[in-house]
């Protein structure tokens, strides 16, 4: 594995207000990087980024389909730019195609412009409602184009294929990141996945809404391991795709139950068909993130929903703050 040390380096973060961007954001000024944070705030929050702009962050509020002139070197572009949540594949599909596509390009041609290297932050999604599991890299997936999922699970696809162009025709020096399920502070609430639509319903002394008999699987990974796995990724010699998540399996029902027993919510649950396309299981096989990046997760799930839990108590008071940025003209 290739590393790096952080000190004095400048990063650009595409997606940097969302949530795990801003996570990641966080991480490399700990290391002493300069970081520029780039995003729209379709879904990112610029309260995401408070108390950063004295650490050496600035924001820079653009679209990656249109970004505005980025002066100076950067020694590392991440693009998590993209909406992700099933609440946005409804509300602006065209927007996530075009984020992927055109989005995409154009960090990959920053890359080419700055000599850097570009991470792709991909999604497990590219794999569709999986008839393998776990699920490797290897696996071509299940994708429906015309399903409600289609415009994020092909957006992503395109976007790797687009990284791997560049890379074979213009010498892009670039990684591909899959991303499984993740978890934990700085999750919108209106995000629509069942964690915070969980918490949410739990806190309101609800019962919790399961879609189906709850016995479809989800691996959860808390978001700072996460954003260790993408930095290894980035310094690392692996240019295949990795998958990123956590190889813990649980049943939707099961996370429920804890869920309720953490908040102390005695509602229970109930059911409703399941979503078109709703992938019935989902459980990375992350032996390459293991063998190229020396990369596992570490927070198990009981200890990264007690953190989840006081991040959406503390969210419910709603303390806003505002972060130094520059707005790019359309």
């Amino acid at each position: 594995m290739t590393t790096t040390t952080g000190t004095g380096k400048r990063a650009l973060v595409a997606g940097g207000a969302g949530f795990v961007g801003s996570r990641l954001c966080e991480r490399l000024l700990d290391e002493g990087c300069e970081v520029v944070a780039l995003d729209s705030l379709v879904t990112g929050q610029r309260r995401n980024l408070r108390g950063l702009a004295p650490r050496g962050l600035v924001l820079v509020e653009g679209d990656v389909r249109r970004p505005p002139a980025l002066d100076g070197h950067f020694d590392e572009v991440y693009n998590l730019a993209s909406p992700a949540s099933p609440v946005d594949f409804l509300r602006i599909p065209i927007h996530i195609l075009e984020t992927a596509s055109v989005g995409h390009r154009r960090m990959l041609e920053l890359g080419l412009e700055k000599k850097t290297r570009v991470l792709l932050a991909s999604t497990s999604e590219v794999y569709g409602d999986a008839e393998r599991h776990p699920q490797d890299e290897g696996y071509c997936g299940n994708v429906s184009t015309i399903g409600p999922r289609g415009c994020y699970d092909e957006a992503k696809r395109y976007a790797e294929a687009l990284t791997v162009a560049y890379r074979r025709e213009k010498g892009s020096d670039a990684r591909i990141a899959r991303i499984f399920n993740t978890y934990g502070p700085r999750m919108r609430p209106d995000d629509g996945r069942i964690i915070p639509n969980f918490f949410l319903q739990a806190m309101s002394r609800e019962p919790l809404t399961v879609y189906g008999a709850g016995s479809q699987t989800r691996s959860l990974c808390f978001v700072d391991d996460l954003v260790e796995g993408l930095i290894a990724l980035m310094r690392s010699d692996e240019e295949r795709p990795v998958n990123l998540g956590n190889p813990v399996e649980s049943t939707v029902l099961d996370i429920a139950d804890k869920i309720n027993a953490l908040v102390g919510n005695d509602r229970g649950v109930r059911h409703l068909p399941l979503p078109e396309n709703d992938p019935r299981q989902r459980r990375p096989d992350i032996s390459r993130a293991v063998a190229s990046l020396a990369w596992t997760p570490k927070v198990d799930l009981e200890d990264g929903l007690a953190r989840t839990y006081a991040y959406f108590r503390m969210a419910a008071e709603d303390v806003s703050g505002e972060v130094g940025r520059v707005v790019a003209p359309d």
